[in-house]
């Protein structure tokens, strides 16, 4: 794997400059006049226009620095570095049942806590990129905390007195208050790490592209589904070798290979430093929405002008050169607009600008959308959860010799990702873009749409498939032997794993390109959060209804949810599961209904100077000379 990979990125540096052409052996006089103006504009036309810089804060050529070059070290960071994260939280439900000795809700709850953790944590790391440090310094501080929780999580695993006792036939021990306190002290050092990691790593590489160049901006319509490629190719790995080894040669050497990956990961990143384009801080994203709340508030008792240029702006110049543009106002959340009346304050938390409240208003307009993807996050957290502890009642061998464990069923949802994300961008793209005259072929929100009906379909085939499971389970006598494998095998949760897969490619990259692409230039970072944050949300509420449902339903009866899952009822829980996805099908056609895109950033750039040359020779009929 590391070797192919290595491989990519070499043949990727080594491509020749596009200015490589021959020269002609003896060009006149005038023809090299010509030719040396033309390479001079040129030189100008190379500098990007989205107002990135390198390190030092220099403006960049886009034949230098960024493109898939670039890209292509950020692609490989994230194939070593999800092979590092899903190798520990893949198999995560396994180990703290069978090694710390935990019930199933307990394990799952914990498993999907910490996993709403790590996805939460984002924010703040979108906070510190946007506000202080920027992406890339931002990354790099958050790689050192992650390795540190990575390395004390392996330490957990390895040494005998970090874990408890193994069981024996009349007692299985608990771990200890400091075993817990170690190994989920290192969990949560690995979730913070992540928190910095996560929504910037995705930002940098698509910051490589510069949306005003029109080759770059059409390679970045493809770049999220080759990220969410990469991104699987890595758990794919994790799903397959790494569960493996943990289940059959040791927990030390399982999760030592992930921390050893990452430490790969980290390094590959590194060297692709030189490469890099960078975004410049822009300030606390929230700070500038709290202004705009608070402006908005202070002058509730104003109207609002029928004139919205009477409403306070900068001028176009202030925005030209920083390479950014003016947002015009828009009619919906009217009272924001209010934070732009001018009076006689003009303090920053009495007064904004109108593309100040329209980033505010970009943002609360995207909430509606984060909120319905809550319930598919709820679906995907049960992947490593309850389908794993599904797989551990049924026959899982191949051979008299080999057999497959539980966790890596979620590799078929990596390939079934893999293959069809790339029918996908090849085949379906293209189809729909000559029948829409979209470049995306169908919308975000359309593509998100046939990832919530997918999500139906899923939990529908996984009631059916617990319910035929149960009835083997009662038809052997087996209901009440947790430990005893029923005659069905694993491969009947097949569907269930391959379908997640397919929505995933769906939905998955659509949100993570929805919220990137939607959110305001100054803001991308805490827009990528947004993806993140209904993942931690999921999560969260997994844990929630796992806990909520099984109490419930033990003090009516028989639990759905029990440590034997022979005698539980997930196919109820999956039933409720299928109902509450319908349910959340309906919200999001409503609430898609009444969303409107933003403007594309480079065409109010043009529109910007436009009216700047506009203004420009108006300015110039003004002066005497340019009198008839």
């Amino acid at each position: 794997m590391c070797v192919c990979v290595c491989v990519c990125v070499y043949i990727i540096a080594e491509k020749k400059p596009h200015d490589s052409a021959p020269k002609k052996s003896r060009p006149r006089k005038k023809k090299g006049r010509k030719k040396a103006m033309t390479v001079e504009e040129a030189a100008v036309d190379d500098y990007t226009r989205d107002g990135t810089v390198d390190l030092n804060g220099n403006r960049v050529r886009r034949s230098q620095r960024g493109g898939w070059k670039a890209c292509s070290f950020v692609v490989v960071y994230e194939i070593f570095e999800r092979m590092a994260y899903y190798g520990i939280s893949s198999n995560l439900v396994i180990f703290m049942t069978t090694k710390l000795h935990q019930g199933t809700v307990k394990s799952a709850n914990n498993v999907t806590n910490w996993v709403g953790t790590s996805w939460l944590t984002p924010i703040l790391g979108a906070y510190v990129a946007d506000a202080h440090l920027g992406r890339y310094l931002t990354f790099v501080i958050s790689c050192a905390i992650y390795f540190s929780g990575m390395l004390l999580l392996t330490l957990s695993v390895s040494l005998p007195s970090l874990k408890p006792p193994a069981c024996t036939v009349e007692d299985c021990p608990k771990a200890s208050t400091l075993q817990l306190a170690v190994f989920f002290g290192a969990l949560y050092t690995l979730a913070v790490g992540t928190g910095g990691t996560k929504p910037n790593i995705s930002t940098i590489g698509a910051d490589q592209f510069d949306d005003f160049h029109p080759v770059e901006k059409s390679h970045k319509l493809s770049f999220f589904n080759w990220w969410m490629f990469s991104i699987f190719f890595g758990t794919l790995f994790a799903n397959t070798v790494l569960v493996y080894i943990q289940d059959n040669v040791g927990w030390a050497l399982g999760y030592g290979l992930p921390t050893m990956g990452l430490a790969i990961s980290i390094t590959i990143f590194l060297l692709g430093t030189p490469f890099y384009r960078h975004k410049v801080p822009t300030g606390s994203p929230f700070t500038k929405m709290a202004r705009v709340f608070v402006a908005s508030l202070r002058k509730s008792a104003l109207s609002l002008p029928s004139d919205t240029t009477l409403l306070h702006e900068l001028p176009l110049e202030h925005y030209a050169s920083k390479n950014a543009f003016i947002i015009r106002p828009t009619p919906s959340l009217r009272f924001l607009d209010k934070a732009s009346v001018k009076t006689e304050q003009t303090h920053q938390w009495s007064l904004c600008t109108v593309t100040e409240v329209e980033e505010t208003k970009q943002m609360l307009r995207m909430l509606p959308i984060l909120f319905v993807t809550f319930v598919p996050s709820v679906m995907l957290a049960q992947v490593n959860t309850l389908f794993v502890k599904q797989g551990t009642t049924l026959d899982r061998s191949l051979t008299p010799r080999f057999s497959i464990p539980p966790a890596s069923l979620g590799a078929f949802v990596t390939f079934s990702m893999l293959v069809s994300i790339v029918l996908y961008d090849r085949f379906f793209v293209k189809i729909m873009r000559k029948l829409t005259g979209n470049p995306r072929g169908i919308t975000l929100l359309q593509r998100m749409g046939i990832g919530l009906v997918l999500h139906i379909v899923i939990m529908t085939v996984a009631c059916l498939t617990e319910r035929h499971r149960l009835k083997v389970a009662a038809e052997h006598g087996l209901v009440n032997q947790a430990k005893s494998t029923l005659p069905l095998t694993i491969f009947v949760l097949l569907p269930q794993f391959v379908l997640m897969g397919m929505a995933d490619a769906f939905l998955e990259v659509a949100k993570l390109e929805f919220f990137y692409d939607q959110a305001p230039e100054s803001m991308k970072s805490l827009g990528t959060s947004y993806s993140t944050t209904t993942l931690a949300v999921g999560n969260f509420l997994s844990s929630f209804l796992l806990s909520t449902v099984s109490k419930i339903t033990e003090r009516r009866g028989r639990g759905w949810i029990l440590n034997n899952l022979n005698a539980s009822r997930l196919d109820y829980y999956y039933t409720f599961f299928v109902v509450l996805n319908l349910v959340n099908f309906v919200l999001f056609l409503a609430v898609v209904r009444f969303y409107r895109y933003r403007a594309e950033a480079s065409d109010s750039m043009d529109a910007n100077q436009e009216q700047l040359k506009v203004m420009g020779a108006k300015e110039n009929e003004q002066e005497p000379g340019n009198k008839a």
